[in-house]
């Protein structure tokens, strides 16, 4: 699948450049290649910056792991797990991991959330019976973190008010309506492939955690936007502190030596972080390749038109670079979201529904590449299904929710 995508893509912007070229731009294929250019360095310098964060939080959760606390964690949600990742045995360090990841994820902490995922992936590619195949324990895991819900999207609040947006975090329950959907999407998407039974266990975790998520909202909801955004970074910040010292104590406790155990987590987070530059190197080129050749734009514009032509309401349209970006390009899309916001108004339904998208979901094959990657993953099932039925699932919703919050 890998494969097949990859080359899908750098053929498709070939063949979008020889058009452009045949109709009058002879600069095409020189942009096209500074586009490459300029995404491998991208790719080099994103393992890079990820290399000091990956040492920390793998030593942090080599503390955490000889100190005991990922097995407890691991043995509290052993219910669920035992029937979401069967053969992930009772107990494996794997599901303590998982468990930070997402929580993580759940606070909007990507610098903490991707060294835990790592090694969350490390782990469960120890159990996997065919390393070059991605088991059906990872594909899950992969896709819950490709659509990753966030309770506290401070990024999008910050870029809006810096757009000049009148109250930056009035998308906020949008933001969350889209991204809880979008997992939600993917979720039921693998447990039908994998048949998932969705037995009494696993709907009351999804229903305690729907309770957790409504709750949240209307806490947030009601709080005015400046209080909103202080004190979801205060909470997150503390809760990230108060771990770290948790496993400290714990690890003093337990007669644990701390400073050699980060070290050797450290070690690992190094070494992690060295493995995914080849893989990285090979997706970003060929996204940004796909963009620089008019392939994106020209697929929007199609849309457009068609739409149009229909004559339905075609003002979701606005919200399509967006979307088409998020599964490609984290960076990218952000970019689309804030010339959104630059062009329409960050008050604009355009630059709000830009938004809501740029805050459902993860981005796809950034994700694929980085964790799969980690591993040496060659083949990846249904992990690319499972993770565009997420963005897809985030996309309506956000456009349901961008229509139902802030009209037309």
């Amino acid at each position: 699948m890998l494969n097949a995508l990859w080359v899908g893509f750098v053929l498709t912007a070939f063949g979008a450049a020889v058009v452009r070229f045949l109709g009058g731009d002879p600069g095409i294929f020189a942009a096209v290649m500074q586009a490459a250019f300029a995404a491998a360095k991208t790719a080099f310098e994103v393992a890079l910056g990820l290399t000091g964060v990956m040492c920390l939080w793998l030593g942090v959760m080599k503390i955490g792991e000889r100190a005991g606390f990922l097995s407890l964690l691991g043995r509290w949600l052993s219910p669920l797990f035992a029937r979401l990742f069967p053969e992930v045995p009772s107990g494996h360090p794997a599901l303590g991991s998982m468990t930070m990841n997402m929580a993580a994820n759940l606070l909007g902490l990507d610098n903490a959330a991707t060294p835990m995922g790592l090694k969350a992936m490390r782990e469960l590619q120890e159990l996997n019976p065919d390393k070059d195949t991605a088991s059906n324990a990872q594909i899950l895991f992969l896709v819950l973190n490709a659509s990753s819900v966030t309770l506290l999207p401070v990024t999008i609040f910050t870029y809006r008010a810096q757009m000049g947006a009148h109250d930056p975090s009035d998308v906020f329950i949008p933001i969350l309506m889209a991204t809880y959907c979008s997992t939600l999407a993917g979720f039921l998407f693998v447990a039908a492939v994998q048949r998932i039974r969705l037995d009494a266990v696993v709907l009351a975790w999804m229903g305690g955690i729907s309770a957790v998520v409504g709750g949240l909202a209307w806490h947030f909801a009601h709080l005015p936007g400046a209080v909103m955004t202080t004190q979801s970074s205060l909470a997150s910040n503390f809760l990230l502190l108060a771990l770290l010292v948790i496993f400290l104590v714990g690890a003093m406790v337990k007669q644990v030596n701390a400073y050699e155990a980060f070290i050797e987590g450290a070690k690992e987070g190094f070494a992690t972080a060295v493995n995914i530059i080849p893989y990285l190197v090979a997706m970003l080129v060929a996204i940004a390749m796909l963009r620089a050749s008019g392939a994106l734009p020209g697929a929007i514009e199609a849309v457009r038109a068609g739409v149009t032509a229909s004559g339905l309401d075609a003002a979701w349209v606005d919200g399509l670079p967006t979307m088409l970006m998020k599964p490609l390009s984290g960076s990218g899309a952000r970019a689309m979201m804030v010339e959104t916001m630059r062009a329409a108004g960050a008050d604009s339904f355009a630059g709000r529904l830009a938004c809501v998208i740029q805050g459902s979901t993860e981005t796809t094959f950034y994700v694929l590449a980085v964790y799969f990657g980690s591993v040496g993953i060659q083949r990846v099932r249904h992990a690319v299904a499972g993770g565009l039925v997420a963005d897809l699932g985030g996309f309506v919703a956000a456009v349901f929710a961008t229509y139902l919050f802030f009209g037309r």
